[in-house]
């Protein structure tokens, strides 16, 4: 960490440093670093980092830029804006980057960076112990998804937008800012942090053969052909339900259905790759 903050301060910043504790820690420090007229927030950590980070400033009517620095398990919104895990190349990006003004999403009144979603495979991300993803990394999610296949069931969900009506048997639905997700990079390939869009992919009821099959496709991008798949863009939709429904914003537990998710078109400004 000293090593960044020097890098940091001989490019003329007077840096501070905040080392997070506990739940929601990450958020109280970034209001606070925000408040007290900071031009530059760096979250130094994982999506569930950068989740506490946002949650902070969004509210904010005055927000500082957002910086990142990837370390944590999957990275997947860092990766989205093609920041590297090496932290030198990363400090660089902080230094030298380009401004860019990026859509944040809203859900009740909690925000997400990345991707938001509910259904039973939604709800591995949050049930990984931390012990086992610091350990294994990646591998201990898609350990934890295999066990969770012989427990896959439905739930009847209601989902409304401008552009489509869903009220049907669904397996999970996922309301996504970019195309980086859980690991895989072409779930929702036009995904745009700038288009005032969400990227809604949707799976309908199927079996767990038939749902190891559709990864399977999803891995080499070849799954929207899939009649048990929906996706569509928009900037608002509602998401409702009868039976329990958790909520996974940027990998957190997010609370449960219903949910209302609306884009903050271009809400943030975020240091970026030239």
């Amino acid at each position: 960490m000293l090593h960044i903050l020097d890098r940091l301060e001989g490019a003329g910043y007077e840096t501070s440093c905040h080392a997070t504790k506990g739940k929601a820690d990450a958020t109280h420090a970034a209001k606070a670093a925000a408040e007290r007229g900071f031009d530059l927030v760096v979250a130094a950590g994982g999506d569930g980092t950068l989740y506490e980070v946002i949650n902070g400033l969004a509210p904010l009517q005055i927000r500082p830029t957002l910086g990142i620095i990837p370390a944590g398990t999957t990275n997947d919104f860092a990766r989205a804006l093609g920041i590297p895990r090496d932290i030198d190349k990363a400090c660089e990006i902080l230094i030298r980057g380009h401004k860019k003004e990026i859509d944040i999403g809203k859900v009740n009144d909690q925000y997400f960076i990345n991707i938001a979603g509910g259904g039973t495979l939604t709800e591995l991300t949050y049930e990984v112990p931390s012990k086992l993803k610091t350990v294994l990394g990646q591998l201990a999610y898609y350990m934890k998804g295999i066990e969770k296949l012989v427990q896959l069931k439905p739930a009847r969900m209601k989902i409304e937008s401008r552009e489509k009506s869903i009220d049907d048997e669904i397996m999970m639905f996922l309301v996504a800012n970019s195309h980086s997700i859980g690991g895989f990079e072409r779930l929702t390939p036009k995904a745009d942090l700038q288009d005032g869009y969400f990227d809604v992919l949707v799976v309908k009821k199927t079996s767990t053969p038939e749902f190891i099959k559709l990864a399977t496709h999803a891995v080499r991008g070849e799954h929207l052909d899939d009649e048990r798949v929906i996706y569509f863009q928009t900037a608002e939709l509602q998401v409702t339900s009868d039976n329990l429904v958790q909520l996974n914003l940027d990998g957190e537990l997010g609370g449960q259905l219903p949910g209302h998710f609306k884009v903050m078109h271009k809400h943030l400004s975020i240091l970026t790759p030239h």
